[in-house]
């Protein structure tokens, strides 16, 4: 390290950290009134327990978490003597709210008619997922420096165009005079660069503009009908002071349901770990290299914190980095969005704001992050390894796609496997392909552009290593199937060994054509 370096004093808070606040703070905010949402109208949980316990240790985690970061960036700039360096985003694991959810959780209400037994299984699944991420915090390093960045991002990617994007996509054009409205607040600030007066941040402008609105559009007769008057003054019965307290018996209460729990607790911890990885490596394609064992081991041990405090959602470094980096965003956006959270959850603030802003007013932002993590994975990835790209993208498809089917026949009083393969194959839905496909589409995703990038690469071997992974993962079911079992999908293990056997071979016996110039110098082709 240089003397200058070592002198050298980050700042904590530039201009740009305002642009990413309102961005990042925004995204946070939309997960946390989902959040409260989901516990509030699902698992029919009282106010008390909601807004008196859970947020208030949720706000606790989420400051811890996003301090942290700021922290990490802040030492990575003293150390680099860089005055670029962009904090890690973190916050609640999106995915994992709607398992933990409805996954566990519900099915423990409907059997016990407890919300507060509901609850406890909540804590001991994050328990559980906890330990799974600090253990996989030591063997991270490895597997990112072993698989391409291309099936990183790519299988990052997928999750972007699904699972971030196409809900808000849905929802902003079901309320178009907002959504697009604000959508195009966003755009223009984000992407085109346009100032708005006074330099206010584009986020907070897209929130202001599309809450005006929706209350122009009540005063008018129009009715935007989740936010009224009444609504509004009932939320101010949740005003107060909140300090989480330990909820160590709750968390050891949930224990008599572990059966259920290990199911989804195992696969989710390690699909935490995957994404994780992919995160940290989407920072790095964007210049900011973190240490990969300090970031997965953090995660594990707040959401062990917030788990212990009552909060039974989890933590994770999120999508996103290069977004809040390219909006000028650096490490005060981090731990300030951490404290606001903190303020808005002890002194029941939320309850206000899900009755003043309409939620499609900040779904935009989530999609235009979406858009650029989509992007990120072809932009940072050599040209050559596009087509690796694209395959590892199709897990998170068929994930999502079942996902939808899933949810519309759960609708209509019935399921795929009542209706019946062969009935769905006629009309060209081909669910059970969807359902193979998108078995732990992270790590299925990743498998599959890995083995892609080493054959493009013409580095046989290293494609057959990892067609073995894929058959050992399949087998036990970590990808291609439902549930980690023995056998999980023999069929398909079975095809990776085939896969294997074929690279193998290829790379003692084959012959090839001539490698293109730019491969041979370590170049892309313009």
């Amino acid at each position: 390290m240089s003397g200058a370096a070592t002198a050298f004093k980050p700042k904590f808070w530039v201009p740009g950290d305002w642009n990413a606040l309102f961005g990042f703070g925004t995204n946070i905010l939309v997960n946390v009134l989902v959040l409260t949402g989901l516990l509030r109208f699902v698992l029919k949980m009282p106010d008390d327990l909601v807004f008196g316990r859970i947020l208030p240790a949720l706000g606790l985690m989420l400051c811890l978490s996003t301090c942290y970061y700021a922290f990490l960036a802040w030492r990575l700039a003293k150390q680099t003597g860089r005055t670029d360096v962009c904090a890690l985003p973190s916050g609640i694991s999106v995915p994992h709210m709607f398992v933990v959810t409805f996954v566990v959780m519900l099915p423990i209400l409907i059997a016990t008619k407890d919300p507060v037994q509901a609850w406890e299984a909540g804590l001991t699944w994050v328990f559980v997922q906890s330990f799974v991420l600090m253990a996989g915090g030591f063997v991270g390093p490895y597997i990112r420096k072993i698989t391409p960045r291309a099936a990183l991002l790519g299988s990052l990617a997928g999750i972007s165009i699904t699972f971030i994007s196409m809900s808000p996509a849905a929802q902003v054009f079901s309320t178009p005079v907002i959504g697009v409205v604000c959508f195009a607040v966003i755009l223009a600030n984000w992407f085109g660069g346009v100032k708005y007066f006074g330099g206010v941040p584009g986020g907070l402008v897209a929130i202001a503009a599309g809450t005006l609105i929706a209350w122009l559009s009540n005063l008018f007769g129009l009715g935007y009908g989740e936010l009224t008057g009444a609504k509004l003054a009932a939320s101010v019965s949740n005003f107060g002071f909140s300090f989480p307290i330990p909820a160590i018996g709750h968390v050891f209460g949930g224990f008599k349901y572990l059966g259920v729990i290990l199911v989804t607790a195992i696969p989710f911890g390690i699909y935490d770990l995957i994404e994780a990885l992919d995160n940290v490596e989407s920072a790095a394609a964007a210049g900011d290299s973190f240490p990969t064992t300090r970031v997965l081991t953090a995660d594990g041990v707040i959401s062990l914190i917030g788990c212990l405090l009552g909060n039974p959602f989890i933590n994770a470094v999120y999508i996103g980095h290069p977004g809040w980096k390219a909006m000028g965003g650096r490490m005060g956006y981090s731990a300030v969005t951490g404290i606001s959270v903190l303020v808005l959850t002890w002194f029941g603030i939320i309850a206000v704001m899900m009755a003043l802003i309409p939620v499609v007013a900040i779904l935009p932002i989530l999609l235009y992050i979406g858009m650029l993590i989509g992007s990120q994975a072809f932009q940072e990835s050599p040209h050559r390894h596009a087509p690796a790209i694209v395959l590892a993208l199709l897990p998170q498809l068929a994930a999502w796609g079942k996902t939808q089917i899933d949810n519309a026949l759960g609708a209509a009083g019935t399921s795929a496997h009542e209706i019946g393969m062969a009935k769905l194959a006629q009309v060209g839905v081909l669910y059970h392909g969807l359902e193979v496909l998108g078995g732990g589409a992270t790590l299925a995703g990743i498998i599959l552009g890995a083995i892609t990038v080493f054959i493009i690469d013409r580095e046989f071997e290293k494609a057959a290593a990892f067609a073995l992974a894929g058959m050992v993962f399949t087998f036990f079911g970590f990808i291609h199937g439902e549930a980690i079992m023995f056998a999980s999908s023999p069929a398909v293990a079975v095809s990776y060994l085939g896969v294997a056997v074929v690279l193998f071979v290829c790379s003692k016996y084959a012959e090839f054509s001539p490698l293109p110039v730019e491969m041979h110098l370590g170049q892309e082709a313009d």
